[in-house]
């Protein structure tokens, strides 16, 4: 069974969400909180597999609470939500150790099936939309200096980045490069590693600030 929190300040979003999400028979909501700071508590005493994490709340927004929780609890995973497509508060949430975004409008299909691949351990934004969402915020601002960590990339690993910051799939790197899914799942465990992030998501970031890629390509 996965356990499920439920973090939104709107109490009807929380009941509708509840009805989704308890009609399934491997999903369970076990809490709701009405801010940040209540989902964080909650999560230290509940201890769910996902929480679902609305990013615009009152006493302590959606992506504070996601750094904490991510910081402090490994073990469990984030969705963020939000209103907007595009909104800059995903980057952030995101960058904080979010597993996956959705808007807040999505089917009852999709939001189902984004809690059970963020329990995974997958990410549940699609690579292209998150390609588009990240570059949209880094479009008119200055590349950050490249991490350190950066130096120590192979050049396929380099290859390899860039490819997953255009929104391809491990499939999709396999066949262009030539090489076998496993022989890029192991590349990008070990750029994973030394770049110090825990998903595509935070790649994907890493490239744009690194300037590897820009927005558009």
């Amino acid at each position: 069974m996965i356990e499920v929190l439920l973090a939104d300040d709107h109490a009807l979003v929380r009941t509708g969400f509840r009805l989704m999400l308890d009609a399934q028979p491997d999903l369970a909501v076990v809490g709701e909180a009405g801010d940040g700071a209540q989902a964080v508590e909650l999560c230290r005493r509940l201890r769910p597999h996902v929480v679902l994490m609305d990013l615009h709340m009152p006493t302590l927004d959606g992506v504070l609470a996601t750094e904490l929780i991510t910081s402090e609890l490994p073990g469990v995973r984030v969705l963020a939500l939000s209103t907007f497509d595009l909104d800059e508060n995903v980057v952030a949430a995101l960058r904080a150790g979010a597993d996956g975004f959705l808007p807040k409008d999505v089917s009852p299909e999709e939001l189902i099936e984004g809690v059970r691949v963020v329990h995974r351990g997958e990410s549940a934004v699609a690579p292209r939309l998150l390609t588009r969402l990240i570059g949209t915020y880094v479009r008119a601002a200055p590349p950050a200096a490249a991490p350190a960590a950066l130096d120590g990339l192979t050049g396929r690993e380099r290859e390899i980045l860039v490819l997953i910051a255009r929104g391809r799939s491990n499939a999709e790197i396999a066949a262009e490069l030539r090489v076998s899914s496993s022989t890029v799942k192991n590349h990008v465990t070990s750029l994973f590693a030394k770049l110090g992030v825990r998903d595509r998501a935070q790649a994907v970031i890493a490239a744009y600030e690194a300037a590897l890629i820009r927005p558009g390509e």
